[in-house]
């Protein structure tokens, strides 16, 4: 057995960890960075009597750090890496029938589970930094959990992480809890403020120039992604100088070749300071010798998936606190350092890093529990220590049943299956098995360009026409430029040639994925490139609008525009590959133009022809149009008169729209409505009908429908119609309910009717002229003598006296002061001292007198 250094904190607690193996198959392992838990636990595993000879494989979700961790733990055996030790990600392998221990990445673990369900010769599986919580992971776990349940319960599973909830995920697993010192000296925290009129590239700098002169050693800078690390690296080499001018500025991030990924990695030379700049592959995993100081812009760029669009895009967003823990600890990894962060003290970031399985692009997933033979709705049969989405989940699978990866009961096809053999995104995959024999060249270049950041520089940069990328790449690897003219008529094409490289790379592994055995060159034809991308995104297809050049109806129903200057002008269809969702229509920002009579050869099941109904709201009348689409793009249409047994449906969905006030509501009908809503309210033992507008609009069908028959236009219905239709709600008994309890008018002691006013929820109003009532004692009531009547006492003029619901009060303690001060502006009207006994009258005098 080959010993773990001693200079690890992780040594003395790998004998535990040995012994919990034995005897448990499950393990938790916390080890914070700089703990040895990456290169030295696996070693440690090899002569474990249950391991028998067998591989141990572990997935370790970053190819920087897989290489890195596969590389030092060769190098401690004294072996090169492909014997002992060895490792597998995308496009590169260095394994021999003698590696032992295989470090894998991304959808390796995954391919290894679903292609041999048993994991022969396999005896462990670890999943390292699983604080990340990468998609992979998190499938990976869940598939390796079932294979140990089902098939392996020999199988040994560890989940290492350096800031994991450990009691949680010990919990869920079922499985002991180990935790690991770490390497850690004090790390000094620093917040140093953005100065006035300061940018934050210009912060950065500053802060950077502060780190080196504070400290001794080198610095590490996170940034969030390669862009903010070529424009910090050009403002860093100005900034440095004089002063540190002999500092090594170093870039460090995935796209880098492997060369320049381990010279970022390496020592550097004896008397020479280093600044690193890195994205978050720096939090954990790899060892960058020398860091004293750590600058953190406290961002990342992670994957957010956009489910109004159907794109996942990488955002810039804040860390955790976690992750800044993580980055801040880099600083005392061999002495006591400084972490300068930033952003404001007061700022608080959220504890933990969210799932990618919460907020991801799920299609991948679907496809690979559709080949685990897991169906749809029966998803909780794996362990997952957080679900996927429901919602995102039914959307990935519509989806895969769209690109003929699915079958109609949610069933993976022969397509899908070999979809999952490529290994490429469902969407490619789809598109790169399609492509016709001849163009699987270019299907490769087309893999490794959607799936990387565009390579193009300069004006080029801005382009939203997706063939010049592919003219670039061409003329970058015919090693001649596109001359006077250039590709698609914007000059040679102006490109990053290390971005063009890890490019060219991809392709390659591409083309022997796809049996391609030779390389595409030369500007392919106008509409080879979006050919091919449709099979990717059928619902992205888009067609010009005839009277708006710049905007295109998508299959789907959206809208979308080409910006001002674009230079896809005039193209009649388009694949849109990327957009920005705007609030109204969205931003196409990479497209190409296809051959439109691909769509009736590829896609003739997507043709839909028929009548369709449209409500016309200028005209407030339905249309009828008999139609030819392609999805939600109409491609020919004309007017047909209009079935009045078709129309109802568009007529009440006006109605739904609009709402209920757009009906011809006379002041009667209103009122009866009122009284019902005030009844039902009331008295609910008299089951009213629900009258309120809710209920009404969900239920048009019922108590409108009937009335609406044989009309093509809303003004068709008459007021009269409208009555009928809500007084029918009530059967006679309920009608004279209502009319005994919520009465429209009530006869008052001068023998006249008076109107009552009625409202939800209020008592009912009766406003009435004082000498009306001359003999009334009580408050009139409604509901069977629950409701008091409101009574507005007016003068005889007309005008409010006194509000009241208190009638007998108002005679007793406040009539006395009214009549004092009225009398004399109405002596013609009766003033009686007892208006008890007084006759009631709506007359100036009372007859007779």
């Amino acid at each position: 057995m080959t010993h773990a250094a001693p200079a690890f904190p992780i040594a003395p607690l790998l004998p535990e960890l040995r012994a919990s193996l034995d005897a448990h198959p499950r393990l938790v392992l916390e080890a914070p960075p700089g703990a040895g838990k990456t290169t030295q636990v696996p070693p440690a595993l090899l002569d474990a009597p249950w391991l028998a000879g067998r591989r141990v494989v572990m997935l370790e979700p970053r190819r920087i750090a897989a290489r890195a961790a596969a590389q030092f733990m060769a190098a401690q055996r004294g072996e090169e890496v492909g014997r002992t030790v060895g490792y597998r990600i995308r496009f590169e392998a260095k394994t021999s029938a003698a590696t032992r221990i295989e470090v894998v990445t991304e959808g390796i673990l995954t391919r290894l589970i679903q292609d041999d369900p048993e994991l022969a010769g396999i005896g462990a599986i670890l999943f390292d930094e699983f604080h990340e919580r990468h998609l992979a992971g998190d499938l990976g776990l869940a598939l390796a959990l079932d294979v140990q349940a089902t098939l392996r319960p020999d199988l040994r599973l560890l989940v290492m992480s350096a800031t994991l909830d450990g009691e949680r995920i010990a919990r869920w697993l079922d499985a002991p809890r180990l935790s690991s010192p770490g390497r850690s000296h004090p790390v000094r925290i620093e917040h140093p403020p953005l100065r006035s009129q300061e940018t934050p590239e210009h912060h950065l700098a500053r802060v950077t120039r502060q780190a080196l002169e504070e400290n001794e050693g080198d610095v590490l800078v996170f940034l969030p992604g390669r862009r903010e690390i070529a424009r910090a690296q050009a403002l860093l080499e100005k900034a440095l100088v004089p002063a540190f001018a002999q500092a090594e500025i170093v870039p460090l991030h995935g796209e880098l070749s492997l060369a320049e990924q381990q010279a970022a990695l390496a020592p550097a030379d004896p008397g020479t300071r280093r600044v690193v700049l890195a994205t978050n592959v720096a939090e954990s995993s790899v060892t960058l010798p020398g860091i004293r100081a750590v600058v953190d812009t406290g961002l990342a760029r992670e994957p957010r998936f956009d489910p109004n669009t159907g794109f996942s895009r990488l955002e810039t967003v804040a860390i955790s606190q976690a992750s800044a823990d993580q980055r801040a600890g880099r600083a005392g990894r061999v002495a006591a350092g400084t972490a300068y962060r930033l952003w404001p003290q007061s700022r608080r970031l959220e504890a933990a890093r969210t799932p990618e399985i919460a907020q991801a692009e799920l299609s991948g997933l679907a496809l690979e529990l559709a080949a685990w033979g897991v169906a749809p709705g029966g998803d909780a049969g794996l362990r997952w220590l957080d679900p996927p989405p429901r919602g995102a989940l039914a959307q990935a699978r519509e989806l895969l049943a769209a690109l003929g990866a699915l079958d109609g009961d949610g069933r993976i096809t022969a397509l899908g299956r070999r979809m999952l053999e490529l290994g490429a995104t469902p969407r490619l995959a789809a598109a790169a098995l399609r492509a016709p024999v001849e163009l699987r060249p270019l299907a490769a270049d087309l893999l490794a360009l959607v799936e990387a950041r565009s390579p193009l520089r300069g004006e080029q940069a801005r382009s939203d026409d997706f063939r010049l990328r592919v003219d670039a790449l061409h003329a970058w690897r015919d090693r001649r430029s596109a001359g006077p003219g250039g590709p698609r008529g914007l000059g040679a094409p102006v490109f990053d040639a290390s971005a063009m490289a890890a490019i060219e790379q991809a392709a390659k592994g591409w083309r022997r994925r796809l049996e391609a055995s030779t390389a595409a060159s030369g500007v392919p034809d106008s509409h080879a490139v979006g050919d091919l991308l449709l099979h990717a995104w059928p619902d992205r297809i888009a067609r010009q609008d005839e009277s708006q050049p710049r905007r295109y109806t998508l299959a789907n129903g959206r809208g979308a525009v080409l910006h001002e200057a674009t230079a896809l002008l005039g193209e009649p269809w388009l694949v849109v590959l990327d957009l920005r969702l705007e609030a109204r229509d969205s931003l196409i920002l990479a497209a190409a133009p296809f051959d439109p009579r691909r769509l009736e050869t590829d896609f003739p099941q997507h043709f839909l022809g028929g009548r369709t109904l449209r409500w016309n709201e200028a005209r407030g009348a339905v249309e009828a149009f008999e139609e030819q689409r392609f999805g939600a793009i109409v491609l020919e249409r004309r007017s047909v008169p209009v079935d009045p047994q078709d129309a109802q449906p568009a007529l009440l969905a006006a109605i739904r729209s609009r709402g209920l006030d757009t009906l011809p509501w006379s002041e009667g009908t209103r009122r009866l409505r009122t009284r019902m809503q005030a009844l039902a309210g009331w008295m609910p033992e008299l089951g009213l009908p629900d009258v309120s507008e809710a209920m009404l609009l969900a239920t048009l069908e019922h108590w409108l429908g009937p009335y609406l028959e044989g009309k093509r236009r809303l003004d068709a219905l008459g007021a009269d119609e409208l009555s009928q239709a809500l007084a029918a709600l009530l059967d006679h008994e309920q009608r004279r309910q209502l009319d005994r309890h919520a009465p429209d008018a009530m006869v008052v002691p001068s023998g006249q009717p008076r109107r009552l006013e009625y409202a939800p929820g209020e008592p009912p109003v009766l406003a009435v002229k004082l000498q009306e009532l001359f003999g009334l004692a009580d408050t009139p009531r409604v509901a069977a003598g629950r409701v008091p009547v409101t009574l507005h006492l007016l003068s005889p003029a007309g005008r409010p006296i006194q509000v009241t619901q208190d009638l007998k009060g108002f005679w007793e303690r406040t009539y006395p002061e009214v009549k004092k001060e009225l009398k004399g502006r109405y002596p013609r009207h009766p003033w009686p001292d007892d208006p008890w006994s007084a006759t009631p009258t709506h007359r100036a005098k009372p007859r007779g007198t």
